[in-house]
């Protein structure tokens, strides 16, 4: 019998967890992807309709810190694979209820399960991949919730032709009850589970990781720019999140393999800190160029763009919306992946679930506390004072994060000589 390599085992469990949390991702989703058909059926006000999506905001939030912890205690495998199922299950109760408490009751539980997914799959990535390949296959992955987010809306729209919205929600969640136990079967932990030697998680100097390029799968995300003017930015969007995840993965390993893993700053931090310029100046552009307050005169784009708006049946002003969509989820996704990515490579292995949910728990503080400030900013004053007010919070965070980024960087006590 032949051994089988570490690239096997390598792609097998990439597309398990590539397919599995796309299935945690749609089954997050489904209820905002179904409601039009709900809402026909059952009368459910907007109150109605906050407090079902509101409960499974605050599970998921919990329910990912903990989730991080436990990566570091029980195995990932089962975590994940759990997860799933679970999510599945509820889907599947969901389908078959018909009142607001119940609805609410299972979304909050649907959080819950929720939480399991992601932590599970930073601690198998570190596990199963160099150093300096970790942040383009972490950021790979994350694209699983682009497709997922974007497919998910024009499947259910073709679905819903046929069937009801029951029969959706239980057939997504049948789907992920399937797919759990094939990613339990599929999965493995760490390479010593199948006889394979761990990966060192010092990374050496001058050894490349994989050049690897997944553009491919956005192709059908530009479809939706031509096609559906109406939600045309989100989709552009879209496609700059995915583009600028994978780029920060890989350019940022690139660095990697050529400085290696230091005990103070990392070698990722220069792109980090360039993607979140990059924000802050898209935030910028938008504010004194597209926000209600900002100049009606012709544009100093609007030459440049003209052929192109001639040839796509989009405006001038249209296509420059689609542009700052793109670069400020290029920006954005960007910097949410190398987060992750660093704070789980900072700490031993054996703590790198719990380091990425703390980070993780401020990102779900962070979102929520941004919820009602700047809708109150937007409605007292105007959506331009609060895209300020965002530009000037990402300003200070930037030079903040670039007054530290030679701050010492790995957990864990460091050799008296190192000190």
């Amino acid at each position: 019998m032949v051994a089988r390599s570490y690239g096997y085992y390598r792609t097998v469990i990439f597309s398990a967890m590539f397919v599995g949390y796309s299935l945690y991702y749609f089954n997050r989703k489904t209820f905002s992807f179904v409601m039009p058909a709900l809402v026909e059926e059952i009368a459910l006000d907007k109150d109605d309709l906050g407090l079902i999506t509101s409960s499974q905001s605050a599970s998921y939030a919990i329910s990912k810190f903990v989730s991080g912890v436990l990566s570091d205690q029980i195995s990932a495998r089962w975590l994940f694979s759990s997860g799933l199922l679970l999510v599945g299950l509820i889907n599947v109760a969901f389908s078959w209820s018909s009142t607001v408490s119940v609805f609410a009751t299972l979304w909050f539980l649907n959080g819950l399960a929720q939480g399991l997914g992601w932590p599970p799959c930073g601690k198998v990535l570190r596990k199963w991949f160099e150093p300096s390949q970790f942040g383009t296959w972490w950021s790979i992955l994350s694209t699983s919730m682009n497709l997922a987010g974007g497919l998910g809306p024009i499947m259910v729209t073709i679905l819903a032709q046929n069937y009801s919205w029951r029969s959706i929600l239980a057939l997504s969640g049948a789907l992920c009850v399937v797919v759990s136990f094939l990613c339990l079967l599929f999965i493995q932990n760490e390479p010593a589970d199948v006889g394979l030697r761990n990966i060192d998680p010092t990374p050496k100097k001058g050894k490349k990781g994989e050049p690897l390029l997944l553009l491919g799968s956005a192709s059908w995300v530009y479809q939706c720019l031509l096609s559906i003017t109406g939600s045309s930015y989100m989709s552009a969007l879209e496609v700059g999140g995915l583009v600028g995840s994978i780029a920060a993965g890989y350019l940022s390993d690139r660095s990697m393999a050529k400085v290696g893993l230091t005990e103070y700053g990392s070698p990722r931090h220069g792109l980090l800190l360039f993607m979140m310029a990059g924000m802050v100046g898209s935030m910028y552009l938008f504010r004194v160029t597209v926000t209600s307050d900002s100049p009606k005169d012709a544009a100093f784009w609007t030459p440049a763009l003209h052929p192109l708006a001639e040839l796509t049946g989009f405006t001038e002003h249209e296509l420059w919306i689609l542009i700052l969509g793109a670069i400020f989820g290029f920006s954005s996704y960007g910097p949410i992946a190398l987060f992750g990515v660093i704070a789980n490579e900072s700490a031993p292995p054996n703590l790198c679930g719990t380091s990425h949910a703390i980070v993780g728990l401020m990102a779900n503080v962070g979102g929520f506390l941004a919820g009602l400030p700047f809708s109150t900013i937007a409605k007292h004053y105007s959506w331009s004072t609060a895209f300020w007010v965002a530009e000037m919070t990402c300003a200070i965070s930037t030079i903040a994060f670039f007054m530290l980024r030679n701050i010492r960087t790995k957990m864990g006590r460091l050799p008296k000589k190192a000190d």
